[in-house]
């Protein structure tokens, strides 16, 4: 029987751009999606607080152990060896996800938003990054850009289901929710230029992943009210729309060539970040 990785099953949006890749990083990104969907995966089971603290560090020890029995951990290992991962910024994701495990997760800050937004998914841009073969900095920045954008994008997607799980990351309210999506934006528009410096054949695949997942948030700013939004359930991009965003970035892409790309935008929020981490360690 074909084995299915968690890539295909899972992360319908990344599975689409991942179309574009070519074959041998296509699985390289399904180890690293795997790792981090087995990590989100314990974080938001249904089981009690103590079973999943307990699940979390035995999963933590066992990477940690190189307990190669265990397939996913044996291949983030492969790509960690092969890719030369920080290990610092693989520890800035165990943190973030273990500051789930709580039972209740109230974040009071921009800042500490963002703090968490890196830990969980810029640490994957950078991660994505290191698998590009990518190492210059303002490059690596976009990278981390780019996760904090989806992951401010999935933040404004879930605050129901987030609140039935007693996370609160923003208020249970529209305007907070769209005010979310614009700082997303503004991530979203930092990370263009960084594209440039991947090399052809991976550009295409990012553009269509940024581009699909940016449109999560124009369908929710689409809503006029908290509780035409309550109602939506999980907004996703349809087929017809990601056919859609698939051909916007090939005008993307044709952008992406005339651009001069100098200095790395986002200085403020970065340094908001690097008030809690220091992302010079990390790049």
């Amino acid at each position: 029987m074909k084995k299915m990785n968690l890539l295909s099953i899972h992360a319908k949006s990344f599975n689409w751009a991942g179309f574009f890749l070519p074959r041998k990083t296509y699985i390289e990104c399904s180890f690293l999606y795997d790792f981090c969907r087995t990590l989100d995966d314990i974080a938001d089971s249904n089981l009690d607080l103590i079973s999943k603290k307990k699940n979390f560090l035995h999963f933590k020890k066992n990477f940690e152990n190189k307990n190669f029995n265990n397939e996913i951990i044996k291949n983030f290992h492969e790509l960690i060896k092969n890719k030369d991962i920080s290990i610092k910024v693989i520890n800035d994701l165990f943190d973030g996800v273990e500051s789930d495990i709580r039972e209740r997760v109230n974040i009071q800050s921009e800042k500490e938003l963002l703090v968490y937004s890196y830990k969980v998914a810029g640490t994957v841009g950078l991660m994505m990054s290191k698998i590009f073969d990518i190492n210059d900095r303002n490059s690596l920045k976009g990278a981390i850009d780019l996760g904090i954008a989806m992951q401010l994008t999935n933040i404004a997607r879930d605050v129901v289901e987030d609140k039935i799980s007693n996370r609160f990351y923003i208020k249970h309210d529209l305007s907070e929710i769209k005010k979310i999506l614009k700082i997303a934006e503004t991530f979203y528009d930092s990370s263009f230029p960084a594209i440039k410096s991947l090399p052809y054949r991976y550009r295409f695949s990012i553009l269509v992943a940024r581009r699909i997942y940016r449109e999560i948030g124009n369908n929710i700013n689409k809503k006029k009210t908290i509780q035409e939004y309550n109602k939506s359930g999980k907004i996703y991009v349809s087929m017809i729309g990601k056919i859609a965003q698939t051909i916007f970035s090939v005008y993307d892409l044709i952008k992406l060539y005339f651009l001069n790309y100098d200095e790395h935008e986002n200085k403020k929020e970065h340094l908001l970040i690097n008030e809690e981490i220091n992302l010079d360690e990390r790049i």
